[in-house]
């Protein structure tokens, strides 16, 4: 099958992908080329996917910019109760 571009790629399967690289890469069975390929495809799924949260989160702070009624973005934190 063949992979699609990675500025085709939605966030979740950039995501989705570099896990299976970074598993493939971890087992140690590929040859030196196989591995530098994988590598140089998995350095450039992370540039893709960290350019695609900083958008998001530009959109975000925009958003929340034009209604001024929104307080800025809070740390979210769980609580011992909110995980059972």
């Amino acid at each position: 099958m063949a992979r699609k571009k990675i500025e085709n790629l939605s966030f979740e399967e950039s995501l989705s992908e570099l896990e299976t690289i970074v598993q493939n890469l971890e087992h140690g069975e590929l040859s030196l080329e196989d591995s530098m390929t994988l590598f140089e495809r998995g350095l450039s799924l992370s540039q893709i996917s960290q350019n695609k949260l900083q958008d998001a989160e530009q959109k975000i702070q925009i958003l929340l910019d034009k209604n001024s009624n929104v307080q800025e973005l809070s740390t979210f934190e769980l609580t011992q109760g909110d995980t059972e």
